[in-house]
């Protein structure tokens, strides 16, 4: 057998990696080996589409295998973090697969060009020493961090119109370092997420108060500086609550950390949501799961807008306490305030500093208050919009 035939038949037997064929570079690589070595136009043409989608990446074929194997979601990897037994047949298959992709991750154009009848040049790539197996190994002993699939290209998920996970491309960067002001309300959250990432127990957290006042930036800014750790964020908003016991579902044998990011909370009455979310928290009939929490914000403490003129229930107190009991469902409830004067230009203060705003003191205080008049009062978000608009001005 041939080297050529033995990767092309090789790629056709994969099993555990079998999803890899449908990658565009092992797809093209497959055709070229199946290809008749006296077919020059077809040799060359699986060849360039090959390069063409390695390029679309990178022009390094071992850094690119590195990443789709590492990164790969596959029967092995979801028992590894699922804790579960493998047998050594799977192990067996695994080695065997990881020694074929090691063996394809360094071709060089060289090699493969020695197979072909022709001398046109070719366009060629990068490769380098690598051991698959070693870094498959020491990647799934570390599962708990990097996780598998789109849990390990990405660290924020939005929910789609069928209850699936969407990553965000381009998450909002706010780091923890940047947040001024409301340090005790922060380390609550924080404490409570170093809790779940040890695999303690750890609560809901539900931050309440005054709108801007950094609630939300708090969970992102949180989300970001735990994702090496192995902490995921998905964000869903309040009509996609229903889909909450699906996402529980997928999520109950990943070993990776979940936030289940809920913004800007609160329900009217009669809101079929409310029921969705108390079950949600309560624990329904499913167990507790230990490494999903849910972070809720809310300009509202109690959630629930509530309205006392129908008349329509002899029980309204029972109605009343049980929207209010809502809240007090989640383990950790910090509120949030809006900011006196000295904390809000203490904020625009570190903000134009971080940004290099060239102000005076003075002059920069006097447009603080100024803004926060426009604004119907001081906040942390005013004061960032503050920041902001002074840069375009002097840009």
């Amino acid at each position: 057998m041939t080297p050529r035939e033995e990767i092309g038949y090789g790629l056709d037997a994969l099993v555990i990696f079998r999803s890899l064929q449908q990658d565009p570079v092992l797809r093209a690589l497959m055709q070229f080996c199946h290809t008749d070595k006296e077919n020059t136009p077809a040799q060359i043409r699986f060849y360039s589409a090959m390069v063409s989608a390695l390029y679309e990446r990178a022009d390094d074929l071992t850094g690119y295998l590195e990443q789709i194997v590492l990164e790969h979601e596959n029967v092995y990897v979801q028992r590894a973090g699922a804790g579960e037994t493998i047998s050594q047949n799977m192990e067996t298959c695994l080695h065997t697969e990881l020694k074929l992709l090691n063996r394809i991750a360094m071709l060089t154009p060289a090699m493969i060009q020695a197979e072909m009848q022709t001398s046109i040049p070719l366009p060629a790539w990068q490769t380098h020493k690598t051991d698959l197996d070693k870094l498959y190994t020491q990647r799934v002993a570390e599962i708990g961090k990097h996780g598998y699939g789109i849990y390990a290209r990405h660290h924020m998920f939005t929910v789609g119109a069928s209850g699936e996970l969407v990553p965000v491309q381009y998450p909002d960067p706010i780091s923890l370092e940047q947040m001024v002001g409301y340090e005790r309300e922060r380390g609550i959250v924080v404490e409570n997420t170093k809790a779940l990432l040890a695999g303690k127990y750890a609560s809901n957290v539900l931050l309440a108060g005054d709108a801007g006042t950094g609630k939300s930036a708090t969970v992102k800014a949180i989300a970001n500086a735990f994702k090496d750790d192995g902490l995921r964020l998905i964000e869903l908003n309040k009509d996609q609550l229903c889909y909450i016991p699906q996402i529980m579902d997928h999520l109950c044998k990943n070993p990776l950390k979940f936030i289940l990011f809920i913004d800007d909370l609160t329900f009217s009455e009669d809101d079929p949501n409310f029921g969705t979310l108390k079950a949600t928290l309560e624990g329904s009939i499913a167990a507790r799961m230990r490494n999903t929490v849910i972070y809720a914000t809310s300009n509202r403490r109690h959630l629930v807008k509530e309205t006392f003129d129908d008349g329509s229930d002899k029980h309204s107190n029972d109605t009343v306490q049980e929207r209010i009991s809502l809240s007090e469902r989640f383990g950790i409830t910090i509120t949030y305030s809006r900011p006196q004067k000295n904390l809000y230009l203490e904020i625009v203060h570190a903000l134009a500093e971080q940004n290099g705003l060239d102000i005076t003191m003075e002059e920069l205080d006097a447009q603080a208050e100024q803004f926060a008049l426009q604004k119907s009062g001081r906040s942390a978000r005013a004061a960032k919009q503050l920041i902001d608009q002074l840069l375009t001005q002097r840009s």
